[in-house]
């Protein structure tokens, strides 16, 4: 049986974006098994933290080919320089992923830089740059219940989920560090994301050697470690904005590959006939993870906090029904046909995750199908006739007619560059300056208006004649050619509504990087977790050693 691909009408609307769940095909995810399948080795290669837990550490991994280690920095921080906006001048920890071991002088460079951030100086062996705060009562709780020789408070941990969130994560070229092209043909690092997943992994690690090695020094011999299931439940923090909100748009064709290969992923196991006793066994040991995760999970988004009771209500259903569907013909089809009839849309995003567990040897191979060329497709095709172009337009853009752009409702925001961070930020139209600045990202609107402009240019025409004379339309042209043979290319939606949430499309960015519990703090910016429940680095490897001497 083959299985048709969801629709992009159905898959891309800003509704469904904004329930996405992480996958196994996720970034994190697709790392740590090629972590895991290599071999990688792992070791604390300095440690020069005093008993306040200010200093640096070097740690140091290393796949077959290459080496890699995350230089970490520790500083005192004021109360009143705390912040996790992206104003903030000061952190409690830096970092920088580096390419190699760095020597001594080396991290001297990088103690006078890494702290500084985008006002600091860095060369192409500088691969990540990175900053983090504390979630400082609980990382004192922690400290201080480890320093007398007692477990931290479990619902404390699970409340927050974290001891220190990043609230910034720079990778390819930014500030001077290393370009994309230095690594892009790294097979480790090959994929999306990847060199920015593996420096967000190695922080977890640094986050809770550090709150150990602080209750050790707090408590010596009274002091004990993290019972390694709580040690394990926490992850690392984030802090995202709009300035991640317009990448789903910059990169039409990069979202096409992310989305087309979840969507064959779940086509794949739609179409499998029937499920093992394993696989079953593996689809209910995921959807319990599931369950927990969802109870861990609060938010006080009035939005956001009613979908999490309604998505546990689903998981609930889930538990009683699957066993009957997973025992019939075509399981994993019954079961997302139920969720497409019965749940709500966290829960039908939730089973597309949930079923893709069971079957990593029929999809993994998709994840390394993420990356694109993005240069490949950046040439317009002004040979096209302006007949045909329209005609195609209409087709893969009859979406963009659901909005009435004489409405100010259709057209009430803009998005721009903020002059003093260089960040993507949403103002308001009709309120605010700046419109004459606007970025192009109303696709919606701007291809409506490039389809109203070639009903009135001859069909004859070529498109290279057409934007001689609209020059205008020459980005709307590129990213609409892109999408007429990339149908997963564009968010399906008007982004400049006055009823969008760009948290909508943070979600679903940071559902392809694996982050879980999503809570956000307005409509603009969210908090959420990375590498919760996954292995460190050291049982990774020891594993993996322990299995390769069996």
């Amino acid at each position: 049986m083959t299985l048709a691909l969801r629709s992009p009408d159905a898959v891309m609307t800003l509704e469904r974006l904004g329930a996405a769940h992480p996958t196994r095909l996720s970034f994190l995810r697709a790392l740590l098994r090629r972590i895991e399948a290599e071999g990688w080795t792992y070791a604390r290669t300095a440690w020069e933290i005093d008993a306040e837990g200010y200093g640096h550490a070097v740690l140091t991994v290393s796949s077959p080919r290459n080496t890699y280690s995350l230089v970490a920095f520790s500083t005192p921080l004021a109360d009143e320089m705390r912040t996790d906006r992206v104003i903030a001048e000061a952190w409690d920890t830096s970092y920088v992923l580096y390419d190699g071991v760095p020597t001594a002088a080396e991290v001297e460079r990088l103690r006078a830089n890494a702290p500084r951030q985008e006002a600091g100086r860095f060369t192409e062996r500088d691969l990540v740059l990175a900053r983090a705060n504390k979630s400082v009562r609980l990382f004192a709780h922690v400290a201080d219940s480890l320093a007398e020789g007692r477990q931290p408070d479990a619902a404390l941990l699970a409340g927050v989920g974290y001891l220190m969130r990043t609230t910034a994560v720079y990778g390819n070229g930014k500030f001077g560090i290393a370009d994309r092209d230095r690594i892009a043909g790294r097979p480790e690092l090959a994929g999306p994301f990847r060199a920015e997943m593996l420096a967000v992994w190695l922080i977890r690690t640094f986050t809770l050697d550090l709150v150990e090695h602080v209750a050790a020094a707090r408590g010596g011999d009274r002091a004990v470690r993290l019972e390694p299931a709580l040690r394990r439940s926490l992850g690392v923090g984030n802090s995202t904005g709009l300035g991640m909100a317009p990448f789903l748009v910059r990169h039409p064709l990069l979202v096409h590959r992310w989305f087309c290969a979840r969507e064959t992923a779940l086509a794949r196991v739609r179409a499998v006939p029937a499920a093992s006793a394993r696989q079953q066994a593996d689809f209910h040991a995921a959807l319990a993870a599931m369950r927990s995760t969802v109870a861990r999970w609060h938010t006080d988004d009035p939005v956001q906090a009613p979908r999490i009771a309604g998505l546990a209500g689903d998981l609930d259903t889930l538990a009683t029904v699957a066993g009957p569907l997973l025992a019939g013909p075509a399981p994993w089809d019954a079961l997302y046909r139920h969720a497409e009839t019965n749940l709500s849309m966290e829960g039908q995003e939730a089973v597309v995750a949930l079923i893709l567990e069971p079957n990593g040897a029929l999809v993994d191979d998709l994840a390394d199908t993420m990356d694109a060329d993005e240069d490949a497709v950046f040439p317009i095709d002004g040979r096209m006739s302006v007949g045909d172009f329209r005609a195609r337009l209409a087709e893969t853009y009859a979406w963009v007619r659901r909005f009435d752009f004489a409405d100010p409702a259709s057209e009430a925001r803009f998005w721009y560059v903020s002059e003093e961070k260089l960040e993507p930020r949403l103002g308001e139209r009709q309120a605010e300056e700046g419109a004459d600045r606007e970025q192009p990202l109303a696709v919606a609107r701007d291809v409506s208006r490039l389809i109203d402009a070639l009903t009135a240019t001859p069909a004859g025409d070529s498109v290279a004649a057409f934007l001689m004379r609209r020059p205008a339309f020459r980005h709307v042209v590129r990213r609409a050619q892109i999408a007429l043979v990339h149908p997963y290319a564009e968010v399906r939606d008007n982004l400049v509504a006055a009823t969008m949430r760009p948290v909508d499309l943070l979600r679903a960015k940071l559902a392809f990087f694996g982050a879980s519990r999503f809570d956000p703090r307005s409509d603009r910016w969210l908090r959420i977790a990375l590498f919760a429940d996954a292995p460190f680095p050291d049982e990774i490897c020891r594993a993996t050693a322990e299995r390769m001497a069996s």
